[in-house]
């Protein structure tokens, strides 16, 4: 018997149909995990140390979600995009959230650490990396403009500092 048919049995199912791969996150689904991240945070009435946190992470991911295709859809930057937005910080805040407030902000839990202390580590942790991806992101424009910038001046021969002021057609 093998793997397969085993884990079949065991579901229930002994047909040989693919078991279907759900969709990728669309941006609309991105974005909507993203409120409700922030409605999270309102209801949770987390502090402003955490909301503040929270509001950088999202506003870098909506501002590489366009950007997405630069780096390959099916990169793992990309990937990491999603996940943090769908997955990642969802778990972070929820997890914090689900504790008593004054518990999760006073008491040690990892050495001298507070629940608050932590969460404020992994969204640290999740605003570097969505900086970096954003960077990136935009590294392929940048990349361009400098091409466009050497072909301008192979083209014109000319090299900073040109003079642009008018004179009398006479000089």
């Amino acid at each position: 018997m093998s793997l397969r048919s085993w884990l079949k049995r065991r579901r229930g199912s002994d047909d040989d149909a693919p078991s279907a791969v759900p969709a990728a996150p669309t941006e609309q689904d991105i974005l909507a995990s993203l409120n409700r991240v922030n409605a999270m945070l309102a209801e949770g009435n987390a502090p402003p140390v955490v909301t503040s946190r929270v509001i950088r992470i999202a506003r870098t991911i909506n501002d590489t979600l366009p950007r997405l295709r630069n780096l390959g859809l099916g990169s793992m930057e990309s990937y990491s995009v999603v996940a943090t937005a769908t997955d990642y910080l969802p778990e972070a805040v929820g997890g914090y959230l689900r504790l008593p407030r004054d518990w999760a902000d006073t008491r040690p839990i990892d050495g001298y650490k507070t629940s608050l202390m932590v969460l404020i580590d992994q969204l640290e942790l999740l605003g570097s990396t969505m900086d970096q991806i954003f960077d990136a992101a935009n590294r392929a424009d940048a990349q361009a403009l400098l091409a466009h910038g050497m072909f301008l001046e192979s083209k014109f021969g000319h090299s900073g500092g040109t003079d642009l002021t008018l004179g009398s057609p006479h000089d």
